[in-house]
């Protein structure tokens, strides 16, 4: 094969489903019922068209549902399109399903035979590499224990290392690469390098970005079931994120709204909501440095939290405090005035508060901000639980709570 052949050519590919309503099972319900058989159509795939050539890595990202798996399917001949063409060159290797094609009755090494067989080796090419796609796994104490009594990472470990032993010139891969522990994972990503350096052509599907960076050197977004933007994976990746921020912030503006609506109207006595009504939170808000209101914020961005109050009675050694929670329920942090400004202060007429973050380093996901209004030793004000719902976006690929700014230093012994 040349260097710049392409291996994959995708031309104006389109792909329905039908989508049954209320669908009868049986032979009699469907008689009786015909209405049942109303149906929608679905258009997964609009008419999308790209090229990969020999040795390239290509990530295909999107939202769920846009088409992505189902062009990946197209690929592996899983399903074939309602019309334009595919044309793919060499031997296919897929991980499409956690273990598809394993019999849970039979153990690892005959699985390994039955799975590698199906990407078209003969028994004596499987010997040959049996030993090799044992060891990559690291199965050999459970290698001729039947699968069924495997763990998901356990299949994912056999799953993989089959994959990359067939010595083939195409691999796709789906959303396959968050199984398994740090030290598979790390050693997954080694392997899909060295393979992808040797020639191989790889397309993965993922929504984890930093897995596309790491690999791949272009994205392809597909949008509703067509190509929104193609190019360097890095430029590609901060488009779609600055979409999906923009898509999470409407998302967000029109909840903001509802809450605050349900806000003026919720009772004291509302379940999220103590005190003993002295004064009371009105409107909380998230600004970003140029003092917009927004609800999604890149990890390591400055947020402001605006506090609007109002005061029925004077609250004598007042404190203003937060505190900002997972959505799991895990306390990532908290702290209030007393703490930050040793001395309390009183209320006695409406105002608003404002408590800066100067770069804010949780990890993607959602939270919740608890924000509260005490008086003396910890006697509730207005005590507001989930008051206001920040998310948090990046493309990278760190886990846990928060990010650590940090740096690698690396030093070999000559």
């Amino acid at each position: 094969m040349a260097e710049n052949e392409n291996v994959i050519v995708v031309d104006n590919v389109t792909k329905n489903f039908k989508v049954y309503l209320d669908k009868g099972q049986s032979f009699k319900e469907r008689l009786l019922f015909r209405n049942r058989r109303r149906h929608e159509v679905r258009h997964v795939l609009r008419g999308i068209s790209f090229t990969v050539k020999r040795g390239e890595a290509v990530g295909l990202i999107g939202h769920n549902g846009c088409g992505k798996s189902t062009t990946l399917k197209l690929l592996t001949r899983i399903l074939y399109p309602d019309s334009g063409s595919i044309q793919i060159k060499g031997r296919v290797s897929s991980l499409i399903e956690l273990g598809a094609g394993f019999h849970p009755d039979m153990s690892g090494r005959e699985n390994i035979y039955t799975n590698a067989a199906i990407f078209g080796l003969n028994k004596k090419e499987i010997d040959q590499r049996l030993q090799t796609i044992i060891d990559f796994s690291e199965l050999e104490e459970f290698i001729d224990n039947p699968v069924r009594t495997y763990s998901s990472g356990m299949y994912m470990r056999l799953a993989f290392s089959v994959a990359i032993n067939v010595d083939a010139d195409v691999l796709l891969i789906d959303e396959i690469l968050g199984v398994g522990d740090a030290n598979f994972q790390a050693k997954c990503f080694q392997k899909l390098r060295e393979i992808k350096a040797s020639g191989t052509t790889i397309v993965i599907v993922s929504h984890a970005l930093g897995q596309i960076e790491q690999i791949c050197e272009r994205a392809i977004w597909i949008h509703d079931g067509l190509i929104r933007a193609e190019g360097p994976v890095r430029d590609v990746d901060l488009e779609y994120l600055e979409f999906m921020g923009q898509k999470m912030q409407e998302s967000t503006r029109k909840d903001l709204e509802r809450k605050q609506e349900q806000q003026k109207e919720r009772k004291k006595s509302d379940k999220n909501r103590w005190g003993n009504g002295k004064a009371h939170l009105e409107q909380i808000s998230l600004l970003d440095a140029d003092g917009q209101q927004q609800a999604a914020f890149p990890t390591g961005s400055p947020v402001r939290l605006r506090i609007a109050y109002s005061v029925n009675e004077p609250v004598q050694n007042a404190v203003l405090g937060i505190g900002i929670f997972r959505q799991d329920g895990v306390h990532c942090y908290g702290t209030n005035t007393r703490i930050d400004m040793q001395n309390a202060f009183d209320l006695t007429r409406d105002g608003t508060a404002e408590f800066q973050i100067n770069a804010l380093w949780l990890l993607p996901g959602v939270y919740t901000l608890d924000v509260a209004i005490e008086a003396g030793e910890g006697i509730p004000v207005d005590y507001y639980k989930g008051a206001v719902t920040l998310q948090m976006t990046s493309s990278m690929g760190d886990v846990g709570v928060m990010r650590v700014p940090h740096q690698w230093k690396i030093a070999q012994d000559s």
